[in-house]
């Protein structure tokens, strides 16, 4: 099975999944270094974001991108040892609850990580701009940042970038991406942790 290689940074560089699923110039931010609350991996959020979520994400790939979720298919049931056409046979619906439940599992982390990403810097470009407009960060207008990323993010700002967008945006999905966001440094930002450990709107389900 070919690994999918980690984004360099984004919500802003760039990534590509396998080489088809290559698509998007992308980025992560990526800050500080106190880990003191641990940052949820991949696989944990598949575990607690709400279905629906997940549904809005591969009926996008299979209107927008149909290569990346054929693509996903074969990772995924590759990883599972099986055929994609074992999966491919099965109704909509048994498709991405096949997913779903495979992509929560820890050995599909990379991938797992790899296509929220995907999603959110195609689909959701005007929520990773407005955040990083928000942090003051320099990007492309797209949510893809210029130069180099913050190394501390400042308590204040973050607050009132949250508070705004939260308000703007469906709050499942926003959650899902401060936690995508959270995953680009090892151990998470750790201002970004005590607010998704501790506000009780940024739920996943």
């Amino acid at each position: 099975m070919a690994m999918l290689p980690r984004p360099k940074y984004w919500a802003c560089h760039e990534f590509s999944l396998v080489s088809v699923l290559a698509m998007l110039p992308w980025n992560a931010l990526t800050s500080a270094a106190h880990f003191l609350i641990p940052t949820v991996k991949a696989h944990e959020l598949y575990s607690a974001v709400a279905p629906d979520i997940v549904i809005h994400m591969l009926d996008w790939f299979r209107i927008n991108d149909r290569n990346v979720y054929k693509s996903a298919v074969a990772t995924l049931a590759g990883n599972r040892r099986l055929r994609p056409v074992f999966i491919q046979k099965k109704s909509l619906a048994d498709q991405y609850a096949w997913i779903h439940k495979t992509l929560k599992l820890n050995a599909c982390d990379a991938i797992g990580e790899q296509l929220m990403q995907a999603y959110l810097m195609a689909a959701q470009q005007s929520m990773l701009a407005m955040f990083c407009d928000g942090m003051g960060i320099p990007h492309d207008g797209k949510g893809v940042v210029s130069g180099e990323l913050p190394k501390q993010l400042d308590p204040e700002r973050l607050t009132a970038t949250i508070e705004r967008l939260i308000d703007l945006f469906d709050s499942k999905l926003f959650t899902l991406y401060l936690h995508c966001f959270n995953l680009q440094r090892p151990g998470g930002w750790t201002e970004l942790s005590a607010i998704l450990e501790s506000d009780e709107r940024l739920t996943l389900a």
